[in-house]
């Protein structure tokens, strides 16, 4: 291990920069080393070519644990102790004025210093020679040398040459694969050797939780779904994590779970669940950017957790004054996504609007209105709220993308907010150029908001007198497939209530999933003659009244409450404004009926107090 050391402040001596005290506009002047005698455990040192223009380079990963080394022969000091550390090789970028300075380095690297640290590597051990190589490899990345140039291709057989005999570690593999991308790419053929290592190494021992970490980070940039390897790969590293997710700390659950999103894992339901309830467990340990990448990696991934919420509701409240806006606008997202009408959020984060909205993007805007419009929560400040956000969009109305103002102003209405300043500049020609001048066009959903904007305008504020959508841009009906503006009708409840409500009613008179001219569609419709009566289905072209039964399911209401969304409260407002009497029959309370009996008895004390209305 000594002479590894040894070797690896050579390699760092290699590529140390020129020191600041040369002269400029000077060529390239390259010095050969001394002489080399790796099994004695001499140090091989390259004294520093005089160089300018040339960039700082990054250290690279050496070993994966600390160790001691002797101390170089060198002028300037160096720490005795070089740690291991993940170090994104990024390409060199070269400048056309460094053309002649490349070519000198290219001839020292393939005619001096490399070739000769690189001959010594073969008295390694396995893991240290896979390190080494590693090390020279990113030297040549950061140098900018092409992965056909012949030191390059020498290396790289050296590193196929050596996996194939298999034994190496998993740290040292993960340090190849990230060398081999940045010089090859993800299709390399060093790369798939490396993984095909991984795999072996995983299945036989497993990974520890930051082995785990760099292999998942590897396989987000060279994953293939189309291989069987890279899937027994991943099958093999979930397991592995299930079993040690109780040992990762924050950064590690942040960057597992970012893997993963980018890997579109959506299928590795348990491991992301040991890892959600990881996240709720160590949530005070996480960054304000960490916290925000775990929220958003699980909700790409689909999954919403109830305990991850609760943390979330006892810890961020009291940081809000002094997180970052991105995780605030993050985490209302995480309660949208999961209907969660969490009141302490939403009111730290409406206080916090009121006081620093002014530092906040336009999309974190968006963001945060958007939730609590959906979610159909009005918070306590809710008139200082309006203000801060009337005075916001009248002084950055042009800043708004259209598609995210739009967002806003249709937020409003579900909380009884109507935006009449700006609704007017939304139905102006000007604005729907931008909608679609932007890349963005008048889809069903942009066009189901501005068709519900202009209901708002013309059922709920009469004192409206500016402009309205054209007639031809309204939207037939609010069904879409992503449910944006009203949710269907259970089944499984309309299956419950059909036969005690044709029992009640002495026959099948009603009709189901009516579309009304205003574009919304009933559950269940009753008609009415103008004496209060039920009408059988031959009369009902004599209908004077008509009544909505709304079978509300689940999926209505806010997560665990008794509160319905947004698009639900909006949707009742404006049929009652169109003339239909609305009878609720929500799934909390039909569903605690156990009899026939009682089912029809709650029917009838539902229904025919609001028939009776119509006899008075």
């Amino acid at each position: 291990m000594k002479s590894f050391a040894r070797f690896s402040s050579s390699v760092r001596a290699a590529r140390r920069p020129p020191s600041p005290s040369f002269p400029p506009n000077r060529a390239l002047d390259l010095c050969a080393p001394s002489g080399a005698d790796f099994t004695a455990g001499r140090t091989v040192v390259a004294r520093q070519p005089r160089v300018t223009a040339v960039r700082t380079f990054h250290h690279a990963p050496v070993a994966a644990a600390a160790v001691q080394v002797a101390p170089p022969v060198t002028t300037e000091a160096e720490p005795n102790v070089y740690r291991a550390h993940l170090s994104p090789y990024a390409p060199y970028i070269r400048q056309r004025s460094s053309g002649a300075a490349l070519v000198h380095l290219q001839t020292m690297m393939e005619g001096d210093v490399i070739p000769e640290l690189c001959s010594g590597l073969a008295h390694f051990p396995g893991d240290e020679r896979a390190d080494g190589l590693a090390t020279l490899l990113g030297a040549c990345a950061e140098w900018g040398l092409e992965a056909r140039s012949p030191l390059v291709v020498r290396l790289i057989n050296g590193c196929l040459e050596l996996l194939s005999g298999g034994g190496v570690r998993v740290s040292p593999l993960c340090h190849l694969g990230e060398v081999a991308r940045a010089l090859e790419g993800r299709r390399s053929a060093l790369v798939t050797q490396v993984l095909a290592s991984l795999c072996g190494a995983v299945r036989e021992d497993g990974a520890s939780p930051s082995e785990a970490v760099r292999i998942y980070s590897l396989l987000a940039q060279c994953h293939d779904p189309a291989s069987r390897r890279h899937k027994v790969l991943l099958s093999a590293l979930h397991r592995s994590t299930r079993r040690q997710v109780h040992g990762l700390n924050a950064s590690q659950v942040s960057d597992v779970l970012q893997s993963l999103s980018q890997l579109q894992q959506r299928q590795a339901v348990s491991l992301v669940l040991r890892l959600s309830r990881r996240a709720s467990q160590v949530l005070k340990a996480f960054s304000d950017a960490e916290l925000t990448q775990v929220l958003s990696a699980l909700m790409m991934l689909g999954h919403h957790s109830e305990e991850l919420l609760y943390a979330v509701e006892e810890h961020l409240p009291g940081r809000l004054g002094k997180c970052d806006p991105e995780l605030i606008s993050t985490v209302v997202e995480y309660c949208l996504r999961a209907r969660r009408r969490s009141e302490p959020i939403f009111e730290a984060v409406a206080e916090n609007f009121v006081d620093n909205a002014e530092t906040h993007t336009s999309l974190q805007i968006a963001k945060q209105i958007v939730s609590m419009g959906r979610l159909n929560y009005l918070p306590q400040c809710s008139s200082e709220m309006f203000r801060t956000l009337e005075s916001i969009l009248s002084a950055r109305f042009a800043q708004f993308p259209p598609r995210s103002l739009l967002e806003v102003l249709h937020a409003c209405i579900h909380l009884e907010r109507f935006p009449l300043n700006h609704m007017a500049k939304v139905f102006s020609p000007h604005f729907l150029q931008r909608l679609r001048a932007q890349g963005e066009p008048l889809d069903n959903n942009a066009l189901g908001q501005l068709t519900q904007l202009h209901l708002s305008s013309s059922l709920e504020c009469s004192y409206y007198w500016g402009p309205r959508l054209p007639f031809f841009l309204h939207v037939k009906n609010f069904s879409s497939v992503d449910q944006a503006f009203e949710t269907p009708m259970e089944s499984r409840l309309y299956n419950q209530v059909k036969g005690p409500l044709a029992e009640m009613l002495g026959g099948r008179f009603y009709n189901t999933r009516v579309f009304t001219r205003s574009g919304y569609t009933i559950d269940v419709e009753i008609c009415l003659d103008e004496d209060g009566y039920v009408l059988p289905p031959a009369q009902w072209d004599h209908t004077y009244k008509r009544m909505a039964l709304c079978l509300d399911g689940e999926k209505r209401f806010c997560s665990k409450t008794q509160h319905l969304l947004g698009k639900e409260a909006t949707k009742r407002r404006h049929l009652r404004r169109v003339g239909y009497e609305l009878v609720q029959i929500p799934f909390f309370e039909f569903e605690e009926l156990r009899t026939l009996e009682e089912q029809v008895q709650y029917l009838h004390d539902k229904i025919f107090p609001t028939i009776l209305k119509f006899n008075h």
